[in-house]
């Protein structure tokens, strides 16, 4: 196996390749990613048995076609060291790959391709397009509030689901909710429900940018699959039944709330400063056309804000972790968020004005 390509060509997609594979792998295999060399064309596999990532790319010339494994990390790293519009002769001679670049060469180890895993086909999956933008809206907008090795594994994850003509993603971490939606076409009977897990989540942001670009998606049982322009993107899904997500929205909320979102944000982030910070509480003390935000810790010292919000009902004293609060605010695109409340034991919903395909619940907290 032989082929030239230059440094730029070769340095993204290793870095997204290569940004699945575990520093430390059981497996020496796991450690390397795949090349697979066609007439002028190279396809680069990444994959720690949960997450795949294929890269095609088109190749001005192959001098032999073939197929080996290679080092990521010190794959990855030789091209970043070479200089800027380097070209790359990459041979492979019995079990060593042969690297030059200019007067510069290096001989790296290979592993037979034979050993690299493949991850398995989707069965029976509900196929639908969706825009790059739209698809990273929804992973943006509420990633932020899955799980991190909770021991209740379905949280470790976001939940895709598809009803009707709406694709929504939820994740919660027990603590606080976060839920998108978009419309876009489906041929979906019924509501089908998959949980992405973390890393999947991460690596499938990583891949997607602000465009009109149809991203194709296979949804199966066991896997899904995402196609994006030469990309091939695919992830095992957590066996496990999410929580009901509507059972945790608040419904009669009687005291709601509008305010500037920038200005309750830096308040929030100011009044923290001097919060516990194991806890990270806050108190918000609700009157008519004010909002009063406090914070103390065990060292007696205290922080307070007050701003003008639009709000005309009762008032209310009640606690929250003051990072869920700021969290939800930064998700926010519009420029005014609306806070829906009923009582201090009671979880509040955040909302973008005049938006309803985002909602963000926060549990409240005792001080």
């Amino acid at each position: 196996m032989r082929f030239s390509i230059q440094r730029e060509s070769l340095l993204k997609p290793l870095q997204l390749v290569s940004g699945v594979v575990e520093r430390r792998q059981t497996l020496p295999i796991l450690s390397n990613i795949l090349l697979v060399v066609k007439p002028k064309h190279l396809s680069i596999t990444g994959t720690d048995l949960e997450v795949e990532i294929i890269i095609d790319l088109p190749l001005q010339e192959s001098i032999e076609t073939g197929e080996t494994t290679l080092p990521a990390r010190k794959f990855l790293d030789i091209c970043r060291a070479l200089p800027e519009e380097a070209m790359l002769d990459i041979a492979i001679e019995s079990d060593r790959a042969v690297i030059r670049s200019g007067k510069s060469r290096f001989t790296i180890t290979t592993l037979p391709a034979a050993e690299f895993p493949n991850m398995e086909t989707v069965h029976n999956p509900n196929e639908f397009a969706i825009t790059q933008r739209n698809l990273k809206y929804l992973i943006d907008k509420t990633s932020f509030a899955m799980a991190q090795q909770d021991v209740r594994y379905y949280l470790n994850g976001m939940m895709i689901e598809l009803t009707g003509n709406t694709v929504r993603t939820v994740a919660t971490d027990g603590h606080r909710l976060a839920l998108a939606q978009v419309n876009t076409e489906l041929k979906v009977e019924g509501i089908q429900q998959v949980i992405l897990p973390r890393k999947g989540v991460i690596e499938l942001s990583r891949l997607l940018g602000d465009t009109e670009d149809l991203v194709q998606i296979k949804l199966g049982t066991n896997h899904i699959r995402v196609y994006l322009n030469d990309v091939t993107f695919t992830s095992k899904l957590i066996d496990g039944k999410f929580p009901d997500y509507q059972r945790v929205l608040p419904q009669g909320t009687d005291k709601v709330v509008t305010v500037d979102k920038n200005i309750m944000k830096q308040a929030l982030v100011r009044t923290s400063i001097l919060s516990n910070e194991k806890y990270r509480g806050i108190r918000m003390n609700l009157k008519p056309a004010t909002l009063q935000i406090m914070a103390n810790n065990p060292e007696l010292e205290e922080a307070e804000e007050e701003f003008a919000v639009d709000y005309k009902g009762k008032p209310l004293e009640i606690g929250f972790n003051v990072t869920y609060l700021v969290d939800a605010l930064t998700a926010i695109d519009h420029e005014q968020a609306r806070i829906h409340l009923s009582d201090s034991n009671s979880s509040c919903m955040v909302q973008p004005v005049g938006d309803d395909n985002t909602k963000y619940v926060i549990m409240p907290m005792r001080i």
